[in-house]
């Protein structure tokens, strides 16, 4: 799993499981990237927001960032994307915080909740017996 965050040209962020796409230059049979695969890519959406009324020493407000994942391409039944490696601009790793909310909130979809309730539901279901 390679979770990256995208640059695309048209201004959007986006984080995603990315592989290359490529193929051999027919000379000297190196490998070209083309495109890449994105799966379930999220557009990130970044606001500032005022975490405090206190002011920091240089007299502005102390500040954070409210981030919102938003699926790309959400009419889609596609959970793979491909982009021509011309649209990317950037690619780089994102902190730790949002690679923890992609994986949690989009790959992950709460499986790990899901589990822990079915298993409630058999040690109540066992313990009725």
């Amino acid at each position: 799993m390679t979770i990256k965050l995208l640059l695309l040209k048209s201004g959007e962020d986006l984080i995603a499981d990315i592989s290359e796409m490529g193929r051999e230059h027919p000379e000297t049979k190196q490998k070209i990237v083309v495109g890449y695969v994105l799966h379930r890519p999220c557009i990130v959406k970044a606001q500032t927001v005022n975490m405090s009324p206190i002011m920091e020493e240089n007299g502005k407000d102390k500040a954070g960032y409210s981030v919102t994942l938003v699926p790309w391409m959400p009419l889609t039944m596609d959970e793979d994307i491909l982009i021509p490696s011309d649209w990317v601009v950037t690619i780089v790793n994102p902190n730790t915080q949002l690679e923890k909310m992609y994986k949690e909130d989009v790959l992950e979809n709460g499986k790990e909740s899901d589990q822990s309730d079915s298993a409630d539901e058999q040690s109540d279901s066992n313990q009725s017996d």
